[in-house]
């Protein structure tokens, strides 16, 4: 299966250069090219893509607002979006978790890594193992504001177990580290994950770190 990707940057050049390197690929192609989020949200529904690699910083409607714009929008629940940003540790990466991204990138990434990120996201799981994703979760989810007067409650259609894995998803762990800490196997781990992510309506991983912040079940140096 192809994946179909598209390019949402206000960089003709940048977005030439990874046409160049995901067309090479055989198991993907680049399906579009966006220069603003509005652009980006439109062609992912006309192109159907199944990843939008999306910049933040972009004219008219910038990257976050248009990952918001696809999260909300129910034709489009298939479209992964991950995240280009400058700084890998960028404060508005958290706006676009928020908002509905699986995850981020850093502008200077290598190509290979690239490469492996997209299938990543394309398979439905989120980017959130590197070591920088736990600098920034540490660094902006886990503000002390973060998490003020959010409802526990939500989190009380889980079982123990599964609130026990989401508080492990959102320290970054992957399904491996996870099952290793709690002697399960992987897909063990996985499958709880996802009954969470089903039970609290969240997208992906990336979302289900987003509210284990945001409800105080995981908190500062937790």
């Amino acid at each position: 299966m192809t994946i179909r990707v598209l390019l949402a940057d206000d960089q003709a050049l940048l977005r030439g250069t990874f046409k160049l390197l995901i067309n090479a690929e055989a198991d993907m192609e680049v399906v579009g090219e966006a220069s603003n989020g509005r652009e980006a949200v439109e062609l992912a529904r006309s192109r159907r893509a199944d990843v939008v690699l999306m910049d933040i910083r972009m004219p008219e409607v910038d990257g976050i607002a248009a990952t918001r714009m696809i999260g909300a929008d129910e034709d489009l629940a298939g479209v992964r979006v991950l995240v280009l940003t400058t700084f890998e540790v960028d404060e508005f990466v958290v706006e676009a978790l928020r908002a509905g991204a699986s995850g981020f990138l850093g502008k200077g990434i290598e190509p290979a890594q690239l490469l492996d990120a997209i299938r990543v996201v394309a398979a439905g799981e989120a980017l959130l193992s590197p070591a920088a994703t736990r600098g920034l979760i540490s660094r902006f989810l886990a503000q002390p504001s973060v998490g003020q007067g959010a409802d526990p409650g939500r989190l009380d259609v889980l079982t123990p177990r599964e609130r026990e894995v989401m508080g492990l998803v959102g320290l970054g762990l992957s399904n491996e580290e996870i099952a290793e800490r709690l002697f399960v196997t992987p897909v063990t781990a996985k499958t709880h994950a996802n009954r969470a992510m089903l039970k609290l309506g969240a997208r992906d991983r990336a979302q289900l770190v987003v509210m284990a912040y945001e409800t105080g079940l995981v908190k500062v140096g937790g």
